[in-house]
């Protein structure tokens, strides 16, 4: 659906005054994140699920702040995608038509879906044509009604934001060694000696850059050696189906930067059910138990609620990634990324403890 006829369906289904509401903190992010001028702007969501329809909310929210900055911009809604669908047809032509250097936001219930003929991988698309991007995936867990929960945590200032997250990207960058430690059991020795450091800061504004908003995280993948120890999540758990806000704490035992053991109870089994699955599936089946990430999360208005976009944002928590990490640096593939987090962490950098 174009965007006349996105519109449309956001009034039908009662959505648009909720759209509208939020367009007023939404305009804030287009300088700070995107420096706007008078690019194009292509917004796609999806239309959701009945209850949750975050992805549907927020897209027509960029489009109505979008449009109140007077860009020039368009709005599609398609259905939901999960891994293997392909996007609607006037998605993958909507973004053919894009020349160089423009702006596009995703938010999804789930995926994007595959875009054809433009490649097989969205980023390396957007890096090649110049574009920017941000983008807010798998919000079809989150009820429609909290969507001022990830509308907080994308209203931050983003100036100190993006000062703190540098100063902390740059001494996690000079770590070798990385030891973290929680009051639920957590003690991980994990090893990133000459890897880069990551700052998901909400810095989008360099030509073929895109990431996630809500923002607030630095994270690095390891470099290859050691990883071991346990880690207790305890605050919320992505499968390849859902994130799990953590009721009974996942306990894994890690060896050689593999999972070795996976100790709980109902969230431990759908984990463990979702690495037999992708293990079952997977072109490269030994790294779809291998950790592959180490996040800090630095968001003050983020707050764990079920939707992995926000969760692993959130200040007080730091999360492991499971499975691929090519991406980001890293030299893992898989068929999976499966963010794990947990609360209250003690970092040492090399010994030396960071305080956030």
């Amino acid at each position: 659906m174009e965007t006349l006829e996105s519109l449309k369906w956001l009034k039908e289904h009662n959505l648009y005054d909720l759209s509208n509401k939020a367009a007023l903190s939404l305009k804030k992010v287009f300088t700070p994140c995107l420096a706007v001028k008078d690019e194009k702007v292509l917004i796609v969501g999806d239309v959701g699920y009945e209850n949750r329809n975050a992805a549907a909310v927020l897209s027509g929210a960029y489009y109505l702040a979008a449009e109140q900055l007077k860009l020039d911009t368009k709005l599609i809604l398609q259905g939901i995608k999960s891994r293997g669908d392909v996007s609607d047809d006037d998605v993958v032509r909507s973004l053919s038509e894009l020349k160089t250097g423009n702006i596009i936001i995703l938010n999804m219930s789930d995926k994007l879906g595959n875009i054809k003929e433009l490649g097989k991988s969205f980023r390396r698309w957007v890096s090649k044509k110049n574009h920017r991007f941000i983008s807010a995936m798998s919000l079809g867990d989150l009820a429609t009604s909290n969507i001022d929960l990830i509308l907080k945590a994308i209203d931050v200032n983003y100036k100190p934001l993006q000062t703190q997250h540098e100063e902390i990207r740059q001494r996690m960058e000079k770590a070798k060694e990385i030891h973290i430690t929680t009051p639920a059991g957590t003690d991980l020795y994990y090893n990133k000696s000459g890897i880069k450091a990551i700052s998901a800061d909400g810095n989008y504004t360099i030509a073929g850059s895109g990431g996630n908003l809500p923002a607030g995280e630095v994270y690095s993948p390891p470099n290859g050696k050691r990883i071991e120890g346990k880690v207790v999540i305890d605050g919320s758990s992505r499968t390849h189906e859902h994130t799990i806000l953590i009721k009974k704490p996942i306990e894994l035992t890690i060896k050689d930067g593999n999972i070795t053991e996976i100790k709980g109870y109902d969230e431990a089994k759908q984990l463990e059910n979702t690495l037999k699955w992708a293990a079952s599936v997977a072109k490269n089946p030994g790294n779809v138990r291998r950790i592959c990430e180490l996040g800090i999360g630095l968001n003050p208005k983020a707050q764990l609620i079920g939707a992995m976009i926000v969760d692993d944002k959130t200040l007080g928590t730091a999360h492991i990634g499971i499975g691929s990490n090519y991406w980001f640096g890293g030299n893992i593939y898989a068929i999976i990324h499966l963010d794990q987090v947990f609360k209250n962490p003690t970092i040492y950098l090399d010994d030396e403890m960071l305080k956030i």
